[in-house]
């Protein structure tokens, strides 16, 4: 089993005080939302937690309390199908190929949350003070969407 990333490797370390624990998961409870919505999912997730997949996808659970609820707050390779695992390989994880010629997901996710609160006249002092909701994910879906587009491009080269 690979993993990807684990909420812990965050708040385990040089983690905000002032934050629960829970700020560790979002950044990649945004990115396994996305891959719930897109049908990324592996069958291992749909058979064992097929009725919190359909509530991320209807918007009554987030990625981030998915990720803790069913995956004890890991990311891994048995999160994600085959197509699934083939994108966060080369997204998800920093310093690939394709990261370095178009971004990877938590530098596409801090510059997009940066122009946000720059819009809003904020700062986030850190990129786990940004709020786990829907509406932060609906900001960043587009941004992923964009990059699953390109990585398709890019991998048939």
């Amino acid at each position: 089993m690979a993993k990807y990333d684990d909420a812990s490797w965050h708040y385990g370390g040089d983690f905000p005080d002032d934050l629960p624990e829970e700020n560790g998961a979002t950044h990649i409870g945004m990115f396994l939302n996305w891959c719930i919505d897109n049908d990324l999912i592996s069958e291992f997730q749909i058979e064992e937690s097929g009725e919190d997949v359909q509530k991320v996808k209807n918007r009554e659970l987030t990625g981030a309390e998915f990720l803790i609820d069913n995956c004890d707050e890991k990311f891994t390779d048995e999160d994600l199908n085959d197509l699934g695992n083939e994108f966060a390989e080369d997204y998800f994880k920093e310093e690939t190929e394709f990261g370095k010629k178009y971004a990877n997901n938590i530098d596409d996710y801090c510059a997009i949350f940066d122009q946000d609160a720059e819009k809003k006249g904020i700062e986030y002092e850190t990129l786990y003070h940004i709020e786990n909701t829907f509406e932060n994910y609906q900001i960043l879906k587009p941004v992923i969407d964009n990059r699953f587009e390109e990585w398709k491009n890019y991998r048939k080269k």
